[in-house]
């Protein structure tokens, strides 16, 4: 019975869960003179693959909140009381700064876990 519920709805709706399994339980049961009084869900344990599976997808669901959130920060202007009138235009300076940063991103994005050394030093 569990098997036929998603796990998101399975921590969710336990009591619903709980009143199904009874159900079923007393359908079985009451030819017998049995009644159970409570049924309840304590431990679910999911196959070593499929809590595998599930820690790849929250960490893929992580990243791609961070990647949004970087991405609205990138495009919300700063909250100061002063902005430059929007005829001016960008200084070299400021388009180089933003240059580097966008190489150091590409750079970390790029970095594979095992290479944490430095070659430049």
């Amino acid at each position: 019975m569990l098997g036929e519920v998603e796990l998101d709805e399975l921590l969710s709706h336990r009591d619903k869960l709980n009143l199904r399994i009874q159900s079923i339980i007393d359908q079985r049961t009451e030819p017998f003179g049995v009644k159970v009084i409570s049924v309840e869900v304590k431990q679910v344990d999911l196959p070593e693959q499929m809590q595998r599976a599930m820690a790849k997808q929250a960490e893929a669901e992580r990243e791609r909140r961070a990647k949004v959130i970087h991405a609205e920060g990138e495009f919300t202007p700063p909250r100061s009381s002063w902005t430059p009138p929007p005829c001016w235009p960008p200084s070299p300076f400021t388009i180089q700064l933003r240059y580097l940063q966008t190489l150091t991103e590409i750079g970390v994005e790029r970095t594979p876990p095992s290479s944490s050394r430095c070659l430049w030093r």
